[in-house]
């Protein structure tokens, strides 16, 4: 996890520098629909919003990676058959992710259009979809059995 966050922490600190020098561009040097003397608010505070995320994202991995042992993309000497391994489960055959999906498109779609009625359904959806997904091999045809 330390090359995450540091990676992390660097991609902050260049939006932070980005940021900076937007803010002072669009202040001094202005175009049709930004006259001069005037900061554009809304990309200074999508730099801004994009770094925070990113310093929170490094912060996570950084408190992460203080927990655990190091992994082989941590450690200079490592070799590469120390990766090797099973990643982890990856559902083979699953319809949840395409629902989820769907339901985060409608709810995308209802904001775009103001409708407001398309956004509570399609919230509504992203709920049970992630539900869904979250839940699919406790219940049903899927489900463990104990012996």
């Amino acid at each position: 996890m330390k090359s995450e966050y540091k990676l992390f922490t660097i991609l902050a600190v260049f939006l932070y520098a980005c940021t900076a020098v937007y803010a002072w561009w669009t202040a001094t040097a202005g175009d049709p629909m930004n006259p001069p003397g005037r900061v554009d608010w809304v990309g200074t505070m999508a730099l801004l919003l994009s770094g925070m995320l990113c310093l929170m994202l490094g912060g996570y991995f950084w408190f992460v990676a203080r927990r655990i042992d190091l992994r082989p993309e941590d450690r200079p000497d490592a070799e590469i058959h120390e990766g090797a391994g099973e990643v982890g489960f990856f559902s083979p055959g699953s319809y949840w992710p395409f629902g989820l999906a769907l339901a985060a498109a409608f709810a995308a779609i209802g904001t775009a259009f103001m409708a407001w009625w398309l956004v509570a359904g399609g919230l509504i959806a992203v709920v049970l979809a992630a539900a869904g997904l979250l839940f699919e091999y406790y219940s049903g045809t899927r489900r463990a059995v104990e012996h």
